[in-house]
């Protein structure tokens, strides 16, 4: 018995064991977050679980919903890590998600949370609309800075504008949710026919935009904050336009999916979700976080920037999506740009 184990203490030395005794688990986590997010993101997730490997699957906030809602009866992911939140609703709805209270959930603010015990999902952080100005393009076509949602319907943006398709991108959902429940659904409406009107292109992604309008493709994108931030923090030419009408928001969440057959694995991933380290990796992105107390300042937003979010329903925001997206659809979907 004495020679057997030392042979077997041997081989697992010399590493001559079979590999299956060494297996990791491979954890499959659908996302909507930005690319160059998920590398810091599952570095740091997998240090502190060496045993655990992340397989992503990325896309746009609105193909991923699409994706997960067609795999309902044969479920593919294992845990969504960065989603509107909205669209875990929609999840929820379907009785998709997998309730459970991460380790430390109670540290967050309550209104980051869904509010069923256990929750079926966990905030992250919050991302906003920001209008991204190139102020050099801006000063050869002798365009002034707009300073609210209403001056993009000015005639001097004619052509200028290019934003987030709604049904591809969380961020194009957020502005149309947004203009709807701030201006009411009739004004809402009325004021996207005027803005289509200045419109150059819907594109299917909510950073694009913003990439488009600091490299000098089209002077002004619709985006939001993280990436505008980025691209100025680099030197783009553009100033950050918040409107003063308010800034339709976004909650960024996890939630395991029902049916996950790697489900303790992913409870340890939503545990990582909700944690100190993990919000400080949330913390280099955005300005407000789930967890109080952790967020730093960041100079390209402003102080009082949790004052000019607008007031969101998300429950009226998911409930009411589908339709919103086959009206939208019905009145601009001839200035879409191709999907890639």
């Amino acid at each position: 018995m004495k020679k057997q184990m030392a042979v077997t203490v041997g081989l697992a030395v010399s590493g001559l064991l079979s590999p299956l005794a060494y297996a990791k688990t491979t954890l499959t986590v659908y996302t909507a977050l930005e690319a160059d997010q998920v590398k810091d993101y599952q570095r740091a997730f997998e240090q502190a679980n060496p045993d655990i490997e992340i397989r992503w699957v990325r896309d746009s906030t609105g193909i991923i919903t699409a994706k997960l809602l067609s795999e309902k009866n044969h479920p593919q992911a294992d845990v969504v890590w960065g989603l509107a939140a909205t669209s875990l609703m929609i999840l929820d709805q379907q009785g998709m998600l997998q309730p459970y209270a991460p380790k430390g959930v109670e540290k967050l603010s309550p209104q980051f949370v869904d509010k069923a015990r256990p929750p079926q999902w966990t905030g992250m952080n919050v991302w906003a609309a920001t209008i991204c100005f190139n102020t050099v393009e801006a000063a050869k076509k002798h365009l002034p800075k707009p300073e609210s949602w209403a001056d993009l319907t000015k005639p001097v943006y004619k052509g200028q504008i290019v934003m987030p398709h709604p049904a591809s991108s969380g961020t194009g959902y957020l502005d149309v949710s947004a203009w709807l429940q701030m201006m009411g659904e009739q004004k809402g409406w009325a004021y996207m026919d005027k803005l289509h009107a200045n419109m150059a292109q819907y594109v299917h992604s909510g950073s694009k935009p913003c990439k488009m309008a600091a490299a000098g493709e089209y002077p002004i994108g619709i985006s939001f904050e993280y990436r505008g931030a980025e691209l100025k923090r680099k030197g783009a030419p553009i100033d950050l336009v918040y409107p003063k009408e308010g800034l339709g928001w976004e909650l960024e969440a996890t939630a395991i999916i029902k049916g996950s057959k790697n489900l303790e694995a992913a409870k340890r991933l939503s545990d990582f979700s909700v944690s100190l380290p993990a919000m400080k990796l949330y913390d280099q992105n955005y300005a407000v976080l789930a967890m109080p107390g952790v967020a730093t300042r960041n100079p390209f937003i402003p102080v009082d920037y949790t004052q000019r979010l607008s007031r969101n329903n998300f429950d009226w925001a998911a409930k009411n999506r589908e339709a919103i997206l086959k009206e939208w659809s019905r009145r601009y979907e001839s200035k879409a740009a191709p999907k890639e």
